[in-house]
């Protein structure tokens, strides 16, 4: 089985919710019909592995979605997957038109600015709610926190990995 970092996040589990074994789970995916469709999930397990879930159901519920999933049976059980994220097998992921890419994707480039000054590697993709994800930045400079919208952001090269950014005003880079 691969490792846990090729798996992708879809999803967290909040809390257990019933008294089955059932998960409410937050979502970090843009396709309604990921949890609906779900079928299987991966969770780490003890030990630093991967586990295999298979998902018997699933409702939406307050802005997210309860799982069912089998062999988790109990309050306890649910309870020992609290903050667990939720993830799905690379080759189950839809392929994007040419230009488009996966917030994972971005994880791991190499940032330069429009003059070719290096900013960082790109560490995470925070979600806040606000209209833009964050990208968040680390270089020699420290951390580097860039809105993922049109005016901070030129070009996505995932081939070369490198991401080329318009740097607000306010930031400067040593040179």
């Amino acid at each position: 089985m691969k490792p846990w970092s090729e798996f992708v996040t879809i999803g967290r589990v909040v809390k257990p919710q019933g008294r089955k074994g059932e998960i409410a789970v937050y979502s970090l995916t843009d396709r309604e019909d990921r949890f609906p469709s779900l079928r299987r999930a991966f969770v780490p397990a003890s030990g630093g592995g991967v586990r295999e879930l298979a998902v018997d159901g699933c409702f939406p519920h307050k802005g997210g979605f309860v799982l069912k999933l089998h062999d988790v049976d109990s309050i306890d059980a649910a309870e020992a997957l609290r903050g667990a994220d939720l993830r799905i097998a690379p080759d189950e992921l839809e392929t994007l038109p040419e230009g488009s890419y996966y917030h994972h994707d971005l994880v791991g480039l190499r940032a330069v600015d429009e003059r070719g000054a290096e900013v960082g590697l790109v560490e995470d993709v925070w979600e806040t709610g606000a209209e833009a994800p964050v990208l968040v930045i680390r270089g020699d400079r420290g951390e580097t926190l860039l809105p993922l919208a049109a005016p901070f952001l030129n070009r996505v090269d995932l081939a070369g990995r490198r991401l080329v950014v318009n740097l607000p005003e306010m930031v400067e880079l040593a040179h």
